[in-house]
């Protein structure tokens, strides 16, 4: 009998564990009472028996903050070519955000992630962060996405596909939301608030070689018009000296904000000036290996030595414009004393960056 009770009593204490684990998982209606409109279009309506979002643009979830736990969502299968994803921990115009290229099924950036700063896409700067996925093309795919602290685990249809281990804009808690970009259909959103759990520490970001450059002097964005800029533009411009990522890479739209942003390759073409000086003890030559996105002007002791476009599409329908530091390599001929070195890097959309290291 006595075992019949333990029996019994396990069974209401399991019952109750899984009820309470239930009742924290929120399942949030689409409809425009839980939903604001954030940027472009956004329609509620039901279909295929379930209340869904038709949106091209943001939406953000009504008075709900995030920190850890999950986050899901189906959107119904789509081959035009669209976007349709999850922002989370939203502070103003910067959040994360994780995303299906649903016309890119079975290719390898088929999902994606990418920080964005002041409404700019940065994609372009994390080729690390994308993977190959198979997206149905009938019914609905379910995006998912486990978050704890600094890291988050990408679900398509209950199977991993993405690990990011380094979520880039430092936020800890923040809004969600859904983006779309041309139109999706999303239903069934849910959300799961859970406790952060320690884990063991590891960091995606490879340490900073010592021979890359960690600190750079930046400027402020400027409008860009081709043929219309001078080193007498810039060089008596006021300058603040901003740290890179652990990788040496500088994402420009975390410290400074276009004044033409958030509309991808509709954006007018700004422009900011990176900044160092080199001293040398003799004169002599160093390599100085980089990469950048879009185009990039560099100036050494005020001559211009380089002019390069890595534009997305620049060199053909396929091409990407992801960087790679040892993709572009320039002699810099160095006098003894002090020498300046001006990076002018361009920008459209798709991510705003410069990585480089001397040699």
């Amino acid at each position: 009998m006595k075992n019949l009770y333990y029996f019994n009593f396990v069974i209401i204490l399991l019952s109750l564990q899984l009820a309470t684990a239930q009742n924290n998982t929120i399942s949030i209606p689409m409809n425009a009472s839980n939903w604001e409109a954030h940027k472009g279009t956004s329609t509620f309506e039901t279909f295929d028996n379930k209340e869904t979002l038709v949106l091209n643009g943001k939406v953000i979830l009504k008075n709900k903050n995030f920190s850890n736990g999950t986050i899901s969502v189906d959107v119904y299968a789509n081959t035009s070519r669209s976007f349709a994803g999850i922002i989370f921990r939203k502070q103003q115009k910067t959040m994360e955000e994780v995303y299906m290229r649903l016309h890119k099924s079975n290719q390898v950036d088929a999902i994606q992630y990418s920080p964005t700063y002041n409404e700019e896409l940065t994609w372009q700067l994390y080729k690390e962060y994308q993977a190959n996925v198979t997206f149905k093309n009938k019914g609905w795919n379910k995006l998912r996405i486990e978050i704890n602290k600094n890291n988050a685990v990408i679900f398509v249809n209950d199977k991993k596909v993405l690990t990011i281990d380094n979520l880039r804009t430092t936020h800890s808690t923040g809004e969600i939301g859904l983006f779309s970009l041309f139109k999706n259909r999303f239903s069934n959103f849910k959300v799961t608030h859970k406790e952060a759990v320690n884990i063991s520490k590891t960091d995606a970001q490879p340490n900073t070689e010592l021979n890359f450059i960690s600190r750079w002097n930046i400027t402020e964005a400027f409008p860009y018009v081709e043929g219309k800029l001078n080193f007498n533009n810039f060089s008596k411009e006021k300058y603040r000296m901003v740290t890179t990522e652990k990788s040496g890479l500088l994402p420009f739209s975390k410290y400074i904000q276009k004044p033409s942003a958030g509309n991808f390759e509709k954006n007018k073409e700004v422009y900011a000036v990176a900044s160092n000086s080199i001293v040398s003890t003799i004169d002599q030559v160093k390599i100085f290996s980089f990469d950048y996105s879009d185009k990039i002007i560099v100036y050494l002791n005020g001559k211009e030595i380089f002019k390069g476009n890595n534009a997305f599409r620049s060199k053909g329908m396929q091409y990407q414009g992801h960087l790679d530091i040892d993709a572009n390599k320039l002699y810099l001929n160095l006098n003894k004393g002090e020498n300046t070195f001006h990076c002018v890097v361009i920008d459209k959309a798709n991510g705003w960056g410069l990585i480089g290291k001397l040699e």
